[in-house]
């Protein structure tokens, strides 16, 4: 029987398009509003392939953020910007991070979820403090223990390293075929976990192409917050089912 629900944190517990949306048409409003979902999707991809490079010191964290952004830009064809405007962008970044909010239906879930026998927690990819400054304003100890939460930068892995949720298990106390993780990212949390012998749900609600990953497929795939606690819910009762 499923006995652990494990959640990602950037565009699984909220959407994290929007503070970036806000930041870019403040600081580059020369980027037109129909480029806008693309410069995001770019961002991810670059955060997620390179803040390796600032576990392993070989950058730093300014490095990576001015990387990260001017690299997403001239893919859509516009100019990097500056030193000093990628801080400038940054900050304003960071202070739209200030008012991000749990998706109502996510709230629904963790609620439903407090309530029964399973074991909650966190793997989040990212700087220390940056994730814990989201985690502490989406107010996730309401929910999840502090020690269930594992923020990348201060384990020295990141995700899709198995190490990482090899790490959780140990700490958390977790069986991997009875553990559940959820996160909107395929190679970081379908291929992730599922190299660890967990379960995957894919909250696909960026409607991505799945990558073409031999023997790797998430158990479960939602494309809209709310049917998050529909699908844990039907997914915990198959689970119990096929035992």
């Amino acid at each position: 029987m499923l006995n652990a629900v494990i959640f990602d944190v950037d565009d699984t517990l909220y959407d994290q398009q929007q503070p970036f949306r806000n930041a870019v048409t403040t600081i580059i409003p020369e980027v037109a509003v129909t480029d806008l979902h693309p410069l995001y999707i770019r961002f991810r991809v670059h955060s997620d392939d390179h803040f390796g490079k600032v576990i392993s010191k070989e950058w730093t964290l300014e490095e990576f953020r001015t990387f990260r952004l001017c690299q997403s830009l001239i893919d859509l064809g516009y100019s990097p910007l500056s030193n000093d405007a990628s801080r400038l962008f940054q900050a304003t970044y960071e202070a739209e991070l200030d008012n991000i909010q749990l998706h109502p239906a996510v709230e629904e879930t963790l609620n439903t979820l407090a309530s029964l026998p399973i074991k909650l927690g966190i793997i989040t990819n990212g700087p220390t403090d940056h994730q814990q400054k989201k985690i502490d304003q989406l107010e996730l100890t309401r929910w999840i223990h502090p020690e269930h939460m594992l923020i990348s930068q201060a384990t020295g892995y990141q995700k899709p390293d198995i190490e990482l949720f090899q790490l959780a298990e140990e700490r958390f106390d977790l069986e991997p075929s009875r553990t559940l993780y959820v996160g909107d990212n395929f190679d970081n949390d379908v291929f992730g976990c599922k190299q660890a012998g967990w379960q995957a749900l894919w909250l696909n609600h960026r409607r991505r192409q799945a990558p073409e990953i031999k023997h790797c497929h998430p158990d479960c795939t939602l494309t809209a917050f709310e049917e998050l606690t529909e699908g844990i819910l039907s997914f915990t009762d198959a689970v119990v089912m096929s035992r």
